[in-house]
Formats: structure tokens, sequence, C-alpha cells
């Protein structure tokens, strides 16, 4: 089974030796990996982010599920284009799994973000918007689509050291779609 490995990895300094790991670890149980770096684009060309575009959705055409980091990246959330992605699989009902290395609820890290107050019964933010108070790891429509199309957010006990390089999270989510998927 192929499975789009979804993520802001891609931005780290050693994207594509995190990639890897993580396509190794994934054939350890017997998944194939398909990360988004795998596709060959030249970031120069003109057209470079279209045909990144075009590639990430030709290769989550071909996967069978897919895999989507949601540790908070830049901000309290998770990634948006890591959303996209996991709103475009579950869109195809594909199977969808999760993980992220931040066990914090998403009213505690908006809270870490930026002023919090409770007004009126509900919690806003600084700027005076509603904060989504569910006690749920993030934005709601994230959390019921893997619930719904795969499997629980997966979140370590304790956040890791390095949130980007530490892949237990990850492995447990690979397990837990290996199961799924019944090839474990």
């Amino acid at each position: 089974m192929k499975i789009y490995l979804a993520g802001p990895d891609v931005f780290l300094p050693n994207a594509v030796e995190l990639g890897r790991r993580k396509v190794e670890l994934c054939a350890r149980y017997r998944l194939v990996g398909l990360y988004p770096l795998d596709n060959a684009v030249d970031p120069a060309a003109p057209d470079a982010s279209l045909a990144i575009f075009k590639g990430n959705e030709a290769m989550m055409d071909a996967a069978d599920a897919v895999i989507a980091n949601l540790t908070p990246f830049r901000g309290p959330g998770a990634d948006s284009g890591t959303v996209y992605e996991l709103g475009f699989m579950a869109g195809r009902g594909k199977p969808c799994f999760g993980y992220s290395n931040d066990p914090l609820l998403y009213a505690d890290r908006v809270r870490e973000f930026t002023g919090v107050t409770r007004r009126e019964g509900r919690l806003t933010d600084s700027g005076g918007l509603t904060v989504e108070d569910f006690s749920l790891a993030d934005n709601l429509m994230m959390i019921h689509a893997l619930e719904r199309y795969g499997g629980a957010l997966v979140t370590p006990k304790a956040r890791p050291a390095d949130i980007w390089q530490d892949l237990a999270t990850f492995e447990a989510c690979v397990r837990l779609a290996a199961e799924h998927l019944g090839v474990a």
C-alpha cells in the first residue's frame, strides 16, 4: 500500500534525509512511503510552484492513504499545505492518518502564541476572535476527518526535545496505519 507522507518536513534543512528515514520506517511496516520531495522539480523554473502542486496531487492520486504531520508549524496550528493535502485525501474517501509531536490541546497552544481571555463564556484571542475550545489537539475539521477516515491523531505523552527530527510518534502512526490497512 502506498502512503503519501504530508507535512512541513519538506521545509527542514535536512528534508531529503528526513524523508528517506520516513520512507524506510514505512517499509518496515510493509508500506510504500511517497515523499513529496521525490518529485523532480527545478525550483528555479518559472512554473516551479505549479509543478510542485501538480506533482504532489499526482502523488496523492497514486497513494492509497495519507499520513499527515500535523505538528504546529509557524504558529499554533498545522501547516496549511498539509491541511489541504489531508482534505484532498479525505475528499477522495482515502484513509487518513495523522500525528503531531506537540501533545498540547489547540486552545492551550493558542494561549501560548497570543493572549487568550474568556469573554461571555468563550475563549477569545488578542484580536477578539473566538478560539476553538473543544479539548481537541487542533481544528475540529482535521481531527474529525482523521477519526472518520482513519484513526485518531497520534501524539506523544510529552513533547520530544526535537519536534522535527524525533520520529517515534510518526512510527506509532505508521504502525496504526499498517494495522488499519491490514498489512501489519
